[in-house]
């Protein structure tokens, strides 16, 4: 008898002492952690990098070692950038969700075009609002030329290089149609690794003609669900609360701000001087980047 009440007096303890915990760290408690994928992929400008692989892996580790996690949700925003920087952040998304086992539900905002389509490519489901915009497989490149205005101010070109090609695309130089002829070529052979990592993603899913689908194109959420290119319409509130009830959590994961961030990463002494310097030799640096920025969001008509 003595034994019983023993028991149920650990039992009772135990309750309580549960009480006491966070409630994602309770038995039975349903978490979603959510990472936000949001703005330009790749390195903007030196100084101000846009979203790459070194700027969001230990976000996502940290998503996919979150305790009682039943899947991990990530929110995307991103009108693409840099092929090499997407395919390597959708490829640890894939790494991770099979090594934790865990499925990857993906909600669109505004925009995932190109690359930030690549990085949802990596989601079990994809899932947007009918105003999203999706799509825009394709490979794009731009520059200008100069040659003409370095003329009529009176500036001589002097270049010098070593290979035959190391000067290609130059702008301040005439545009050289085998050059141009080169970088298609490059354009066509990234461009059919991106197609084929979507249809190895979305597989049977996909709907349309691959005349219709890797063209560049894009669409918004309706026509991009009826080409395969998307699951559903939702959000991921509701559909969290749906699928995993009431009472899910979804603690945002993100990176270490404020006084943490601080901590985490002192400066030295100087160190305050030193920033306001480089950020007054960063201005052009950054006003190029603001306008790259707000170039390829303006694509998309955002």
């Amino acid at each position: 008898m003595a034994e019983k009440l023993n028991d149920r007096e650990s039992s009772g303890l135990a309750d309580k002492l549960m009480q006491y915990l966070p409630a994602r760290f309770r038995p039975g408690t349903a978490v979603v952690p959510v990472v936000r994928l949001s703005g330009v992929i790749g390195a903007v400008t030196p100084l101000r990098p846009g979203m790459t692989l070194a700027t969001v892996s230990r976000v996502l580790e940290r998503a996919f070692s979150t305790r009682n996690a039943k899947a991990v949700a990530l929110v995307i925003n991103s009108p693409g950038g840099s092929p090499v920087q997407s395919r390597q952040i959708y490829l640890r998304i894939k790494q991770l969700a099979a090594e934790k086992k865990l499925p990857v539900l993906v909600f669109v905002e505004d925009v995932a075009a190109s690359g930030g389509y690549m990085i949802a490519c990596a989601g079990d489901e994809i899932i947007c609002d009918p105003s999203s915009i999706l799509g825009s497989i394709g490979v794009v490149g731009g520059s200008f030329g100069f040659q003409e205005a370095i003329k009529r101010l009176g500036i001589e070109r002097r270049l010098y290089t070593a290979g035959a090609h190391k000067a290609m695309l130059d702008p301040f130089l005439p545009e050289n149609p085998d050059d141009v002829a080169k970088l298609k070529a490059l354009q066509r052979e990234i461009h059919q690794i991106f197609i084929a990592l979507v249809k190895e993603s979305r597989g049977a899913r996909l709907k349309g003609s691959d005349d219709t689908l890797f063209t560049g194109e894009y669409w918004a959420g309706e026509s991009s669900i009826a080409l395969g290119l998307a699951d559903s319409i939702g959000d991921l509130r509701s559909t969290l609360r749906a699928r995993y009830g009431e009472k899910v959590l979804t603690p945002v994961i993100a990176q270490p701000t404020g006084l943490l961030s601080g901590l985490l990463g002192r400066k030295s002494p100087g160190a305050g001087q030193l920033s306001a310097m480089e950020s007054m030799a960063s201005l052009p640096d950054d006003l190029i980047s603001a306008v790259e920025t707000r170039a390829i969001w303006a694509k998309f008509g955002f």
